[in-house]
Order: structure tokens, then C-alpha cells, then sequence
């Protein structure tokens, strides 16, 4: 009955992606759902922008193992992402009517810069969805028996196929109903294991000394990789297409500001349940965790939950992986037809341009496949692909937006000055973290760059702004 459900179930998936292909008849509607989602819909689409394998099954795997401390990245970095987009970045980036984050780096400062933050986004994803293919590869495993390869490639065409024909409609509307299964599903698996476990008191006394404990240890290593792990994600995720689209396609720029609000309340709230079903879990069953720890959640269920239990729960499994896995194959693709094709193609109709960006989820598809059958770590997976952004895109993106000294040449000097630092850090492996490194390298060539060689990209940029404005109006 569970593999009748879980065929159904990715059966409607397509079908909502069917339908939403006759919404689809632009590159913006592709793109933005042509900016016409209600605030809860772009909400439940940003919650379920990173709500995926990593928050269900990575993250539960570290917080087993090393506590509270260990999720610092996820979920608290996470929500402070959304929480930081709302505040400060929704509303000019809203105004600005754009299609890509490299769009910005465009009317900001060059084609050049566009060109080198397109070059460093579109590889930040391939970890990221490879996370989630291995994720639901190792979910059909488990299940069914098919080999992880085998379930790599059935995973990859079943979320391509929804993506490639209804692109930011397939995935909002699909986020939304997702999200409905992932908050359902965990909700009715934690009341069943907390009421089994003895009640919240007995489960929160099970847990080891310190094993809530927040704050480091007040030596300087431990205080920077807590600063690393805030910032991974909390920062690194913040110049993400998938999270400017998801802002994008809301119908206002105030929606756009308070769905980012509601959906980092929701992504904290909801990405503590697993959490707690964890540690319910360990109290249960002595063997909990032993083995792959990412497996711990599902073979849990699978081996004591009934039938209802087990559908409710992979069906907020695979809810969670598919919503996360579209949206992150959609965006570096739009990335690649809008910043690194058009441009070099002026007469290309929008019909051609679309037609782009659906082959690109194609090509984006294939190579994060092609790494989730070398790679297998969740949890490292994600947060490679949000150090990558970090490291290059953060420091211009927000210097651009606030900083009216920012020049062109900071910005190419911070993107390439971050990530060589970030490398090379990587591969020396330094006791200080290396998104650090590449974080303060490309502050130095952000500041740098834009004092020795100043330009009047700013006073460019802030007339297009007004004259966007103005049309807008």
C-alpha cells in the first residue's frame, strides 16, 4: 500500500505540473509565475525553498549526534535568511522588476560583472539538488530495493518533468499543497512517537547534559564555526535565485516582504518537529541512529509506524525533496538562459528564450545527477553549495544595494577575491573555517576595488531605479 501511495502520489505531482503548464507563456511566467502569487503562496514557496532532505533527514543526523549546536546552519540559519530578505533586501530588489540576481549585477555595475556572478551562481546549485536526489534515491532504496543509482535517475526525470513544462507555477502550486503534506505528516508522526516516548517532559530529561546547549565554548575556534555555521546559510543563501524568484512571483511588493517573514516563522517552527521526533525516536528504540544516521527518521517509521503513519510521514518526505529539488533546478536554468545566452543572442525572441531555459533545467538536471551519484553526504552537500554563494555573491549584492561608493571594479574583485580565498582555504584545510576567509576577502576587494578605482555605476543605476519606478507607477 506504501509504494501504491508514493506512485499516486508522484503521479499528481506531474499532473499539477501539466496543468500548470497553460499558465506558462512567457519567460517571466516561467521564471516569476509572472508576479501574481498571493502572499500565502509565496510564503509556502519560500518555506519550501531549503525545507528538504537536509531539515528531515541531514539535520537530524547532526543534532542526534552533536545537539543543538550541530543545527545551528539549519534550520536557525535558514530562517534568519528569510527573516534578513524580508527585512532588508524584498522590497528594492521587488521595485527593481528583475528576472535574475546576475540581472542586478548588470544595471548595478557591468555585463562583466553579470557575467562573473553567473559564472559562480549556476554551480552553487548542483550540490544542492544532488542532496535531494540522493535523498529520495535513498528513500526508494530503502523501500522498494531499487539500486541508489537507478533511484538518482528515476528521482531526476520525475522532478524535470513537472519543472521543464510549468517552471514557477508547477513549483508554487506544488509548494503549497507540499507543504500542507510536510506540516500534516510531521505533525501526526511527532504526537504518535511523544505519546509512546512518555510526553515532552520525559523526552526533553532523556537528552545528555549539554545537549541543548546554544552558545560555544569560549575559545576562538569554536566561536568562529558557530559564526561560520550562522552564516552559511543565514547569509549565503540571501544572493540565491531560487529565494529572489520565490520573492518575485508574489503579487506585491508587500506581500513579497511578508511572505519572507511568515515563511522564516514557519521554516524555524516547522524544522523543529523532526528535531524532537529524533529524540523520541532514540528513547523508543536503542538501535535509533546506529548505522547511516540520515536513515535514522525513515527506517524509524518504516519499522514501528503502521501503515497511516508511514504514508503520512514519506509523504512529507517526499513532499519536502521534490519542492525543494524543482525550485533549485529551476533557478540556476534561468540563470543561464537569461545571463549567460541572451546577451549574446539580442534578436532572440521570448518564445526562444524560454525554450532555453527549459533545455537548461535539462542540462542543470543531468549534472547534479552526475554529482549525486559521487557524492552522498546531505548535510555537506547544502552547505557547500551556500558557502559558494557566500563567499562570491553577498558582499556585492549588498554593497550594491547600500553602499553608494561600490564600483564595478569591487564588485568583480570581491567575487573573484572571495572565492579564490575560499579555495584556497578548502584545500589547506584551514583550522579557520573557509567561508570565513573567502567572507573577509571579498570585503577587502569590495572596499578596495571601489576606492582605487571608482566609477558612477551608482548614480547610473539609481537613475534606471527611479525611471523603473516611474514606469511601474
Amino acid at each position: 500500500m506504501l509504494i501504491a501511495f508514493i506512485l499516486v502520489y508522484l503521479a499528481v505531482t506531474l499532473l499539477i505540473g501539466w496543468w500548470a503548464a497553460s499558465h506558462v507563456h512567457s519567460t517571466r511566467d516561467f521564471v516569476v509565475a509572472g508576479g501574481k502569487m498571493p502572499m500565502t503562496v509565496a510564503a509556502t514557496a519560500l518555506f519550501a525553498t531549503w525545507f528538504g532532505s537536509e531539515t528531515l533527514m541531514g539535520a537530524s543526523a547532526e543534532f542526534l549526534e552533536k545537539g543543538l549546536i550541530g543545527v545551528i546552519e539549519d534550520p536557525f540559519g535558514a530562517a534568519l535568511c528569510l527573516v534578513l530578505v524580508g527585512a532588508f533586501f524584498a522590497r528594492p530588489l521587488y521595485r527593481m522588476n528583475l528576472l535574475t540576481f546576475s540581472d542586478f549585477f548588470k544595471r548595478r555595475f557591468s555585463r562583466r560583472a553579470e557575467l562573473v556572478s553567473a559564472i559562480f551562481l549556476v554551480p552553487s546549485y548542483f550540490g544542492w539538488i544532488a542532496a535531494q536526489l540522493v535523498a529520495m534515491a535513498v528513500i526508494l532504496n530503502t523501500l522498494t530495493g531499487i539500486p541508489v543509482v537507478i533511484g538518482i535517475a528515476v528521482c531526476t526525470v520525475v522532478a524535470l518533468i513537472y519543472t521543464y513544462i510549468g517552471g514557477m507555477w508547477a513549483v508554487s502550486v506544488t509548494d503549497f499543497v507540499q507543504t500542507i503534506m510536510i506540516v500534516a505528516g510531521l505533525l501526526v508522526l511527532a504526537y504518535s512517537v511523544n505519546q509512546q516516548a512518555g510526553g515532552i517532559g520525559a523526552v526533553l530529561a532523556s537528552a545528555p547534559e549539554g545537549f541543548f546547549r546554544f552558545i560555544p565554548k569560549p575559545d576562538a575556534l569554536s566561536i568562529l564555526a558557530y559564526v561560520a555555521a550562522w552564516i552559511t546559510i543565514g547569509l549565503g543563501s540571501v544572493p540565491q535565485q531560487d529565494v529572489f524568484q520565490r520573492v518575485m512571483s508574489a503579487k506585491n511588493e508587500t506581500s513579497a516582504v511578508r511572505a519572507s517573514y511568515l515563511a522564516g516563522a514557519l521554516y524555524l517552527s516547522v524544522a523543529l518537529i523532526p528535531l524532537y521526533i529524533s529524540l523520541c525516536g532514540r528513547i523508543l528504540y536503542p538501535e535509533f541512529g546506529r548505522g547511516d544516521p540520515q536513515m535514522a527518521l525513515p527506517q524509524m517509521v518504516l519499522r514501528h509506524g503502521n501503515i497511516w503513519m508511514q504514508i503520512m510521514f514519506f509523504g512529507a518526505l517526499l513532499s519536502a525533496i521534490l519542492s525543494t529539488t524543482s525550485g533549485a533546478m529551476l533557478a540556476p536554468a534561468t540563470v543561464i538562459g537569461e545571463n549567460l545566452v541572451r546577451p549574446y543572442f539580442r534578436r532572440l525572441s521570448d518564445q526562444g528564450l524560454l525554450q532555453i531555459m527549459r533545455l537548461a533545467v535539462v542540462g542543470v538536471a543531468f549534472s547534479a545527477a552526475f554529482l549525486a551519484g559521487w557524492k552522498t553526504n546531505i548535510y555537506e552537500l547544502v552547505g557547500q553549495s551556500s558557502a559558494l554563494s557566500l563567499v562570491s555573491l553577498f558582499v556585492p549584492l549588498a554593497a550594491g544595494l547600500f553602499w553608494s561608493k561600490a564600483s564595478n571594479s569591487g564588485a568583480i574583485l570581491a567575487m573573484l577575491a572571495g572565492m579564490t580565498a575560499w579555495i584556497a582555504a578548502e584545500i589547506t584545510d584551514s583550522a579557520v573555517p573557509g567561508l570565513l576567509w573567502g567572507l573577509s576577502a571579498s570585503v577587502f576587494g569590495m572596499v578596495v576595488g571601489s576606492l582605487c578605482k571608482p566609477d558612477l555605476s551608482y548614480e547610473n543605476f539609481r537613475g534606471d531605479r527611479l525611471s523603473v519606478s516611474s514606469s511601474d507607477g
